[in-house]
């Protein structure tokens, strides 16, 4: 949210201090705001949980290689529940669970 509050103070965080490579900045930021304004809902809904959290791990890949690689305990612990949930998926109240019951076989 912070990011949305001031997009040009975002911006220049991704031209100056996270710098990813391959991406143009603009494409960056948006992409990263894209990811973490829905990804957390879904995640709570239990919706496409498995596939929501391959996009955080490969996020949580780049981050980890690209912008903060002092930061590996952080990220090592964001990737330990997100493989929990790309392994399990999101357990018995879930959305996905429902339309699995619902439509599923």
């Amino acid at each position: 949210m912070s990011k949305l509050a001031n997009w040009d103070t975002a911006l220049e965080l991704f031209r100056e201090e996270y710098r990813v490579p391959l991406l143009p900045p603009e494409l960056a930021a948006y992409l990263a705001v894209s990811i973490e304004l829905t990804t957390p809902v879904l995640l709570v809904l239990g919706l496409a949980a498995r596939p929501v959290a391959l996009v955080l791990l490969g996020m949580t890949a780049v981050i980890e290689v690209f912008v903060y690689p002092q930061a590996w305990p952080t990220h090592i612990q964001w990737a330990a529940m997100l493989l929990v949930l790309l392994s399990r998926g999101a357990g018995d109240w879930s959305v996905d669970r429902w339309l699995w019951t619902r439509f599923g076989r």
